[in-house]
């Protein structure tokens, strides 16, 4: 439940931090580079359970964009 109530300091939820904070970790490793979705949902999942579907529908609400590869 609280996973869906947004934090008031910033509007982001929980499970919408996890993401955040997973992909900036994960980018440093890789020097910049993007990082493929595939594997930013499993290690997303390490932390919050979700269908990729769900961390897609994250993804654009937060406005991350792939390159559509």
């Amino acid at each position: 439940m609280l996973e869906t109530i947004p934090d008031v300091r910033d509007g982001l939820t929980r499970t919408e931090r996890i993401i955040l904070y997973v992909l900036d970790k994960t980018q440093k490793e890789l020097k910049g580079r993007n990082v493929p979705t595939v594997m930013l949902y499993g290690r997303v999942l390490e932390h919050v359970n979700l269908s990729e579907a769900e961390l897609h529908l994250y993804l654009d609400r937060l406005g991350v964009k792939g390159d559509g590869r």
